[in-house]
């Protein structure tokens, strides 16, 4: 039904060491989200923390699993149990390292591709037909330190400069898919070509 609620959940892990990393981008989309749409994340569930609102005329419940990325299955399918959601209205939004900083890509199901947070809430949950909005972290050159560090490393004064508009766009991505649909959503920012505008000026 047109109306019915979706779930925003963004991932990352808690606690101030993981602020400002590549891993966190979740959690960063999601803060943004909430600013934009007046939604405070101030009630605690099953190990998440998360706020309720709409969007337009759409109920919403945004939501960072506070159970570390890779255990970020369990609250989300207890939350959304909860909340008698349905597997297509979860919209997950994570960092992607397939995909170059700058860019994002929406998916309506799939596999995990390695991401132990969407590993997690697939084991969890027992489905893949839940949408993501993919927000691209890069990978590390081969100058640079390895993946592990990378995904957890904080961004760099570059990458900073950029981000409100990564942001930006993964919010005005979520939101699209709230109030038209995925396949509006995706045939507007899956053709986003900032990456390599980004990537020529880092």
């Amino acid at each position: 039904m047109p109306n019915d609620p979706w779930m925003i959940v963004g991932l990352g892990n808690p606690g101030r060491e993981y602020e400002k990393t590549r891993h966190n981008i979740g959690f960063m989309a999601i803060d943004k989200l909430a600013g934009n749409c007046g939604i405070a994340l101030s009630q605690k569930k099953f190990d998440t923390l998360f706020g309720m609102g709409k969007i337009e005329n759409i109920p919403v419940i945004l939501v960072k699993p506070m159970a570390y990325m890779n255990r970020s299955g369990p609250p989300v399918q207890q939350l959304s149990d909860y909340y008698q959601l349905e597997l297509d209205h979860i919209l997950v939004i994570h960092d992607d390292i397939d995909i170059l900083f700058g860019n994002l890509k929406i998916k309506p199901k799939g596999g995990h591709g390695g991401h132990n947070g969407i590993k997690s809430i697939i084991g969890a949950t027992g489905g893949t037909e839940f949408p993501r909005i993919r927000i691209g972290i890069g990978r590390p050159d081969e100058h640079q330190k390895d993946v592990v560090n990378h995904v957890l490393g904080k961004f760099t004064p570059d990458e900073m400069r950029y981000l409100e508009p990564v942001l930006a766009d993964a919010v005005d991505a979520a939101q699209l898919i709230i109030k038209k649909n995925i396949t509006i959503s995706m045939n507007q920012f899956n053709r986003n070509s900032r990456n390599e505008v980004v990537s020529d000026k880092l």
